[in-house]
């Protein structure tokens, strides 16, 4: 059995498992999770937080790297991550996985692609893949552009330029946060400077530039783009710990459409994360009825009904 079938038949386990209402662990009462800095992440630990107050639960989220964040579930310092993007941090969670130290929630994002990019201007100059961009090194002046040191896709651009492969002698790759990159994507643009950069979607960024995914990097970021999945993660015993979490989190998922409306309000219009968070509740309604399924409060009452006036619904 491949891993992504066995991490959906866990995550089927896991949800199938949750009782309607169980009593859960003290320490329930507080799930702690993780932000690597990535605004899809903010977004969807927010919606998840906007839901957990009124079920009567707390949220901390604490700013660390994906491979901290794999090491703190490993120990059982953290309970959930939102954030394991497949196949990019495989490496990551198969040891976890096979040692029982990582439980597999469930897939919650699909149809995401997730490789390097360039703007549609310099596409234009003949540059639609990984191996069109040795021979425009100059005006790339060497560079491509990623996000906070540590992450897997950064590692995989590392691991390319270290083998230079696609003939990509001397290039570096320039190692920042998500919003430090975008704003270098942007003066460029207003430069039509020629850049290539680390792009995914679900995000803004798809909206706010015109771009061009590159072609022909399916060895270091998976076929189709780089397509993935998304799933969500929890520390060994969580499942048995927190059934009534683990039932929510096993009902969770998301949508492009929806992140990249949240992802915009925080980056393009400065909002707070979890009133973008209610905002697009509030326009998704149908979202908590499937999320709050069986779903009890902490103390056993009717969850969706607790949210649902919570939030105005």
């Amino acid at each position: 059995m491949n891993l992504g079938r066995a991490l959906l038949l866990a995550g089927a386990m896991i949800c199938a498992a949750a009782p309607a209402f169980a009593a859960e662990k003290a320490a329930c009462a507080s799930l702690r999770m993780s932000d690597p800095g990535w605004t899809d992440i903010t977004s969807t630990n927010a919606l998840l937080g906007v839901v957990l107050e009124p079920l009567g639960y707390a949220q901390k989220v604490e700013p660390l790297a994906v491979p901290v964040t794999y090491e703190a579930i490993k120990n059982s310092q953290l309970d959930a991550f939102l954030g394991n993007w497949m196949p990019a941090q495989k490496r990551f969670i198969e040891p976890l996985v096979a040692s029982g130290d990582l439980e597999v929630i469930r897939a919650n994002l699909d149809g995401i692609r997730f490789t390097l990019a360039v703007p549609d201007y310099v596409a234009k100059m003949g540059i639609k893949s990984f191996a069109d961009l040795a021979a425009h090194a100059d005006a790339f002046d060497h560079k491509i552009y990623g996000i906070e040191p540590g992450a897997p896709a950064n590692q995989n651009i590392q691991k390319m330029l270290d083998a230079k492969d696609f003939g990509l002698t001397g290039w570096s790759l320039v190692e920042s946060s998500e919003q430090a990159m975008l704003s270098q994507v942007e003066r460029a643009q207003r430069a039509k400077k020629a850049i290539v950069f680390l792009a995914w979607e679900p995000h803004p960024m798809n909206t706010k530039f015109a771009l061009t995914y590159l072609a022909g990097g399916d060895a270091y970021f998976g076929a189709n783009f780089g397509a993935a999945t998304v799933y969500t993660v929890a520390r060994k015993g969580f499942a048995a710990d927190c059934p009534n979490l683990a039932r929510l989190l096993g009902q969770l998922t998301f949508s492009v459409d929806i992140e990249n409306q949240i992802m915009a309000a925080i980056l393009d219009h400065g909002e707070d994360a979890r009133k973008a968070a209610l905002a697009a509740l509030k326009a998704h309604p149908g979202l908590v009825d499937a999320w709050l399924a069986g779903v009890t409060t902490k103390d056993g009452g009717d969850g969706r009904a607790a949210v649902k006036a919570s939030l105005g619904l």
